[in-house]
């Protein structure tokens, strides 16, 4: 099983893109258990294959915190046929790096998150035309009331690409509603980089937006050009693709805030 999920090198261990790809150079392997199942413990929630706990690449024993969780990571594997695939498995996938790879440095994965805070994607607006400002305003400007309001968090915008530095009292206002435990920072790290902005990625982690307005959000850009010269199938593919591991992430900060 471990070879299944190797982790490799990379450019992060929670970068799904890099997971996936990784994934599918290597040869499939049959199904070798019958049944997956969840286990609770005395640390929280083990899945289970044919009664033994799943492992990450280094030995190390995969425990879930909430069941939801579990019971969901086991359904992936449940769900697999003769072969096990695990480009279908993004939430085995999370959990590993979770385990591997963020539990022993939960300070450095926040500090990988905040970096985006300096140069988010919320900041950047277009200049013309004013139907895709509008747009952008639509999208982009009620997370930034909010993280004004809610936050303190007062961030400065620009037109176009050129770099404006961000009030180090901003950033560190937004710093100070990030989780603390290892999985709520590894899915809101996921959040940020599948979304470019980690001020989307705290609205869903605080519930000012669904996934699917964050998601939105993150491609109004995008969905504007393909509006005007057409979806380009390779684009769609890659964003379908993102879209499973943000959904993972995205169930991932449900479980652990449930309302």
């Amino acid at each position: 099983m471990r070879e299944l999920f190797e982790e490799g090198a990379g450019p992060s261990p929670l970068d799904p893109e890099e997971a996936v790809r990784r994934q599918t150079r290597r040869p499939p392997r049959k199904r070798f258990y019958a049944h997956a199942d969840v286990l609770e413990t005395d640390d929280g929630f083990a899945v289970t294959l044919d009664g033994k706990p799943i492992r990450t690449p280094s030995g190390r024993q995969v425990v879930v915190p909430v069941k939801a969780i579990a019971e969901a990571v086991a359904a992936e594997w449940q769900a697999q046929q003769e072969t096990i695939d695990p480009v279908t498995m993004p939430l085995t996938r999370f959990a590993n790096s979770v385990v591997q790879s963020v539990v022993d440095r939960v300070d450095l994965v926040a500090d990988d998150v905040a970096k985006y805070l300096r140069s988010d994607l919320l900041f950047y607006r277009a200049g013309h035309p004013e139907a895709l400002v509008a747009r952008e305003a639509e999208h982009w400007d009620p997370v930034l009331f909010w993280a004004a309001d809610a936050l303190g968090a007062r961030f400065l915008l620009a037109e176009g690409i050129v770099h404006v530095r961000q009030p180090d009292s901003a950033v560190a206002a937004a710093r100070g509603a990030f989780p603390d435990d290892p999985w709520s920072i590894a899915a809101l790290h996921v959040a940020t980089t599948l979304t470019g902005s980690a001020l989307l990625a705290l609205a869903l982690l605080h519930r000012v937006r669904e996934p699917d307005q964050v998601w939105a959000a993150a491609h109004v850009d995008e969905d504007w050009n393909a509006e005007k010269w057409g979806v380009d199938e390779e684009s769609a593919a890659r964003r379908a693709a993102r879209w499973v591991d943000f959904e993972a992430a995205a169930f991932i900060l449900s479980a652990l805030s449930p309302l």
